[in-house]
C-alpha cells in the first residue's frame, strides 16, 4: 500500500513528533510511506526531513510561500500524480486545504486528514464553511483525542461517521537511574532545588502566564522552587517582562528552544502543563515516559491522559491559585509525587503506546481502501 503524508513543518513540536513515530512505524508494517512537507522560505523544515530520512523514509519538500499560495495545489497535484499514491493523508490547515483538493485533481481514490488541534479560529463560521466543504475530500478524520473529535463534529460539523479517535503514543524507554543528575548538572541545578518545569510553545494556548502568576504562591511554601521554561515562540518577550515584574528574575529560567528537550525533563520535580485549550498534549506523554507527575489543566484532552489523583494533578484552565496550590502540594509530599510518576509511566505503556497507535491508524487504513 503506497501512502503519501502532507503537512506543513515549522519544526519538531507535537504533530511533527507524532509523523516521527508513525512514519516508520507504518513503514514498518510494509506500507510504503512518501511524505511531502510544505516548507517556508524563511523557517527551514531541515530537522524533520533529516530525521525521516534517518529512518528511511522517502521525503521531499514543497516550498510554500505564505497562507495563500496559488501555485501549491497545482504543484502538489502533479507530484501526487508521479506518485500514485493509493491514500493521502493530509495534517494540519495547510495540508487540509492544499492536498485533499489536489489529491482529489490527481485521482486519487482514497484520503484521510488527521485533527492535531482545536485552535480557536476553527470556531470562526467562515472557516466552519470552508472545513465543510474540504472535508468532502476526507474518506475519513483522525481525532488524537476523543475531546477533539467531539469538537470536530460539534463545532466543525464534520460527519460523526467519518472520524474516529486514534491518541497519539510514546515509547516507554527503561529508566535511566541517573537521568535526573544528568539533567540538572547541564542545567546548573543543585540537588536541593525543587525544579517546575514547562515545555512547549510560548504562546497564548499553553498558559505560560497563569504559571508565572502562580509561582510567588509556590515559592511562598517553598523558597528553594524554580521554574524552567523551556520553547521559544511569539510570547517570549512579553512572559520574560511579566516574570521581571512578578520579582522572579533569579527564579524563572528561559532556556529557549533546546533540540532533545526531552532529555532535560528528568531534571523536574513537577511538569506543569497549564494549557488553556490541548488537541492532546504530547509533552503529557513526555513527561510519563520520565515517571514524572504532572499538574494539568483540566481542558481539553488533558483529562483522557492525566488521571487525576493518580498519575497527577488536574486544576482549572486560567486559575492562579488552583494551579499554585497543585504545584505545591506535590513539591510538600515527594513520595504521593514519585508515586504517580510511576503510575503515569505504567500508564504510558499501557495504553499509548506506539505499536497500539501504528495499528489503529493501518486498520483505518485498510478499511478505508477496503482490504481485510
Amino acid at each position: 500500500m503506497r501512502v503519501v503524508h502532507i503537512s506543513k513543518v515549522v519544526g519538531i513540536a507535537g504533530s511533527e513528533g507524532h509523523l516521527l513515530r508513525l512514519l516508520p512505524g507504518l513503514a514498518g508494517k510494509g506500507l510504503e510511506i512518501h511524505a511531502l512537507v510544505l516548507e517556508e522560505a524563511h523557517r527551514s523544515a531541515s530537522g524533520f526531513v533529516e530525521a525521516l530520512g534517518r529512518h528511511g523514509i522517502a521525503v521531499e519538500r514543497i516550498p510554500i510561500r505564505g497562507h495563500f499560495d496559488p501555485t501549491l495545489g497545482r504543484r502538489l497535484t502533479e507530484r501526487l500524480r508521479a506518485i500514485r499514491p493509493i491514500l493521502v493523508h493530509t495534517h494540519l490547515l495547510h495540508a487540509d486545504l492544499y492536498g485533499l483538493p489536489a489529491a482529489r485533481r490527481a485521482g486519487i481514490p482514497h484520503a484521510i486528514s488527521s485533527r492535531h488541534n482545536d485552535d480557536l479560529f476553527r470556531r470562526n463560521a467562515i472557516w466552519k464553511w470552508v472545513n465543510q466543504r474540504i472535508m468532502q475530500h476526507a474518506n475519513r478524520v483522525i481525532a488524537i483525542s476523543h475531546a477533539l473529535a467531539k469538537f470536530v463534529c460539534e463545532v466543525e460539523g464534520v460527519d460523526q461517521g467519518k472520524v474516529v479517535t486514534i491518541h497519539y503514543g510514546l515509547e516507554a524507554p527503561p529508566l535511566d537511574p541517573v537521568a535526573r543528575s544528568t539533567a540538572r548538572a547541564k542545567l546548573g541545578y543543585a540537588e536541593q532545588d525543587m525544579i517546575v518545569g514547562m515545555f512547549g510553545r510560548l504562546i497564548r494556548q499553553k498558559g505560560v502566564d497563569v504559571l508565572l502568576r502562580a509561582f510567588p504562591l509556590v515559592q511562598q511554601a517553598h523558597p528553594a522552587a524554580r521554574l524552567l521554561i523551556v520553547g521559544d515562540g511569539p510570547q517570549r518577550l512579553t512572559l520574560e517582562r511579566l516574570a521581571a515584574a512578578l520579582g522572579l528574575t533569579g527564579t524563572v529560567c528561559f532556556a529557549g528552544w533546546i533540540e532533545g528537550a526531552r532529555r532535560l525533563m528528568p531534571a523536574c520535580d513537577v511538569i506543569a502543563v497549564p494549557s488553556r485549550w490541548e488537541g492532546f498534549g504530547l509533552v503529557t506523554l513526555e513527561a510519563m515516559s520520565w515517571a514524572l507527575p504532572i499538574v494539568a489543566s483540566r481542558v481539553s484532552a488533558l483529562p483522557e491522559i492525566v488521571v487525576d489523583g493518580e498519575t497527577g494533578l488536574l486544576v482549572p484552565p486560567d486559575k492562579v491559585e488552583p494551579l499554585a496550590d497543585a504545584i505545591t502540594c506535590l513539591l510538600a509530599d515527594k513520595p504521593r509525587a514519585l508515586a504517580m510518576g510511576r503510575a503515569g509511566y505504567r500508564r504510558l505503556a499501557n495504553s499509548f503506546s506506539v505499536e497500539k497507535m501504528v495499528c489503529a491508524t493501518l486498520e483505518v487504513y485498510k478499511g478505508v481502501v477496503g482490504q481485510e
